[in-house]
C-alpha cells in the first residue's frame, strides 16, 4: 500500500511540473505547457508516457534539495491520425526547461526506441539551455541527441516545433532535423544572445531580431514553418505528417482520391503571358494541377524565386519544386538553391516522387552571388536531383535557359517524364542574346537586332528541337497537365532505380 502511495505521489508530481505559480507565468506568456502541448499533437488518449519517475542526479548547489520527477521533459509514444510516432516535449516551468544529463537520457531513450521501431521523432522544444548546474555533464547530454539525430536523419522523419527558448548548443538539434516549426512573437533560436552579440560585435539587436520566428523564416532560412501561437504550430506538425512515410522502407501514405484525376483546367491555357517579360504566379499553376486543397508550402517566406512544398496527385503525396517568375524571374540564386536542393534532399530519402514546374532564365549574376559560392550551391541542387531515385516528372511551363535547363530535374539528369506546354522555350539563353552574339558581325541596326532575334526566336524559343530531340518526352496543351502526370505517376509508382555502392557520396557543401 505504501509503495502505491508513492507512486500516485510521484506521479501527481510530474504531472504538475513546476506547480501552478509555474504554470500560470507560462499561459501568460502566451505558451501552453509541455503536457497541454502533447495532448493538442497526438490523438486524445493515445499518449503512452516513458520515464516520468526520472530525476536529475546532481548534487550541487543545493539541487538534492529540488528533485522533481520527469524532470523537466515529458517523454514517450502516440498517435497521429491512427498512425505512430515517438515524442518529447520540454517543459519550461521546470527548471526552465534546462537539460541535465537525465533529461538527455529521457530524450536519447525515446529516439533510441524510434529508430528501432522505424516510427517518426518529434520535439517540442522550450528550453533555457544547457543545466549550468551540472557542467559538462549537460554538454555531454546534448551532444548524445546530436549523435542520434544524425543517425537518424533519412531513416526517420524528425520534425521539430520551437516554442520558446532555444539557444547556444541547443539550436543543433532542431538543425539536423527534417523541418523546424517556430511559434511567432514567443519562440527563437540563436547560437549567442543579444548580450553576447553586444560584447563582440557592438550591434544591438532584439531577441525577435535576432532569432524569433520571422528572422529565421525570411532571413536565414533556419525555419521551415511559422505559426501564430502553439495551438495552430502543433495542427501544422498534424498535417505535415500526414505526407510522409513512417520511415524510408516505407511509401508514403496514400490520400482521400476525391479529386477527378482526369480533371483538366482550361484557365491553365492563358496563365502564361504572351510577353515573355511578363511574370505569372507558379502557385496558381501547382494548386490547379495537385489535388485540391492539398499543397502544403515550405518555406514559404524564404528564397521567393523557387517554390517548395507538398502536395497530392490523385491522393499519391509529392514533392513540388517550382521557379516562381512572380519574384525574381525565378532566377535560381544561391538561397534559392539551397531551399530546393535539401528539400529534393528530403523527398528522396523518403520515398515522395519529385514534381518539377520549370520556368527558370537561369542563374543570377552579379559579384555578390559569385564571392558568396553560387557555383558550389548551386551544384547542390544539381547533386540532389542527380542523385535522387525517387520518380521525377517535370513540367516546362516557359523559359528553361543555359545550365539551369539542365539542373531543374531535365532528361539528362535521370528526368522519367520531361514534358513541356507550348509556350516553352529551350534554349541556352535568352533570344536577344543570343541573337547578339551569334550574328555580332551582320547587325548593324536596331532593326537588324530584332530581325536577328526573331530568326533565333523560330529555330530555338520553343520546345519542339527538344521534343526532337527526345529530351521533352511530349508537348500538350496546360489544361491536360493534371491528367499527364496523374498516368506517368501511376506507371512510376514501382520504379527501381539505384545510385552505385559507397559510404556517401560528397555533396559540394
Amino acid at each position: 500500500m505504501k509503495n502505491r502511495d508513492e507512486m500516485h505521489r510521484r506521479r501527481e508530481a510530474s504531472l504538475l511540473g513546476g506547480g501552478p505559480k509555474a504554470i500560470q507565468k507560462q499561459h501568460e506568456k502566451g505558451k501552453l505547457t509541455a503536457r497541454e502541448r502533447v495532448d493538442l499533437l497526438v490523438d486524445p488518449g493515445s499518449f503512452t508516457e516513458i520515464d516520468a519517475f526520472v530525476t536529475h542526479r546532481c548534487y550541487d548547489f543545493g539541487m538534492e534539495n529540488k528533485r522533481i520527477p520527469g524532470d523537466g521533459v515529458v517523454t514517450g509514444h502516440g498517435l497521429v491520425d491512427g498512425r505512430p510516432m515517438f515524442l518529447f516535449a520540454q517543459d519550461f516551468t521546470v527548471f526552465g526547461g534546462s537539460l541535465s544529463g537525465a533529461y538527455a537520457k529521457k530524450i536519447c531513450k525515446v529516439m533510441d526506441l524510434a529508430l528501432k521501431a522505424g516510427v517518426p521523432v518529434i520535439g517540442l522544444n522550450d528550453s533555457g539551455g544547457a543545466r549550468i548546474q551540472e557542467g559538462v555533464e549537460s554538454l555531454g547530454g546534448y551532444a548524445d541527441i546530436f549523435l542520434r539525430n544524425t543517425l537518424a536523419s533519412g531513416v526517420v522523419p524528425q520534425i521539430s516545433a520551437v516554442m520558446g527558448p532555444c539557444a547556444g548548443g541547443a539550436v543543433y538539434s532542431p538543425a539536423i532535423t527534417d523541418f523546424i516549426c517556430m511559434v511567432a512573437d514567443t519562440s527563437y533560436m540563436f547560437v549567442t544572445g543579444p548580450s553576447v552579440v553586444k560584447t563582440v560585435t557592438h550591434e544591438e539587436v532584439s531577441f525577435e531580431d535576432l532569432g524569433g520566428a520571422s528572422a529565421h523564416a525570411g532571413k536565414s532560412g533556419v525555419a521551415h514553418f511559422t505559426a501564430a501561437d502553439d495551438a495552430a504550430c502543433l495542427a501544422l506538425l498534424r498535417r505535415l505528417l500526414g505526407y510522409l512515410p513512417l520511415n524510408n522502407r516505407e511509401d508514403p501514405p496514400l490520400g482521400p482520391r476525391d479529386d477527378d484525376p482526369n480533371r483538366t483546367d482550361e484557365a491553365l491555357d492563358s496563365i502564361v503571358p504572351d510577353d515573355p517579360e511578363k511574370p505569372y504566379d507558379i502557385k496558381e499553376v501547382v494548386t490547379r494541377v495537385v489535388d485540391r486543397d492539398s499543397f502544403l508550402e515550405v518555406h514559404a517566406g524564404y528564397a521567393g524565386n523557387i517554390v517548395v512544398g507538398f502536395a497530392r496527385l490523385n491522393g499519391r503525396p509529392i514533392g513540388v519544386v517550382a521557379n516562381q517568375p512572380a519574384y525574381l524571374a525565378g532566377v535560381l540564386d544561391i538561397d534559392a538553391s539551397l531551399k530546393a536542393a535539401r528539400f529534393v534532399r528530403f523527398c528522396d530519402c523518403f520515398n515522395l516522387p519529385l514534381v518539377t514546374f520549370e520556368d527558370v532564365p537561369g542563374f543570377l549574376p552579379g559579384t555578390n552571388q559569385e564571392w558568396g559560392g553560387i557555383i558550389k550551391h548551386g551544384a547542390k541542387l544539381l547533386y540532389s536531383y542527380c542523385e535522387a531515385t525517387v520518380p521525377k516528372l517535370t513540367v516546362i511551363t516557359r523559359k528553361a535557359y543555359g545550365g539551369a535547363y539542365d539542373v531543374m530535374s531535365s532528361k539528362h539528369i535521370r528526368g522519367d517524364f520531361n514534358f513541356a506546354w507550348p509556350t516553352a522555350e529551350i534554349a541556352v539563353m535568352g533570344a536577344k542574346g543570343a541573337a547578339e552574339i551569334i550574328f555580332r558581325r551582320e547587325i548593324k541596326t536596331a532593326e537588324d537586332t530584332e530581325r536577328y532575334t526573331e530568326e533565333y526566336k523560330k529555330k530555338f524559343a520553343n520546345p519542339f528541337l527538344a521534343a526532337e530531340l527526345g529530351y521533352v518526352d511530349d508537348v500538350f496543351e496546360p489544361r491536360f497537365t493534371r491528367p499527364r502526370l496523374v498516368s506517368a505517376l501511376e506507371i512510376m509508382a514501382t520504379k527501381v532505380d539505384r545510385n552505385p555502392p559507397k559510404k556517401h557520396g560528397n555533396i559540394p557543401l
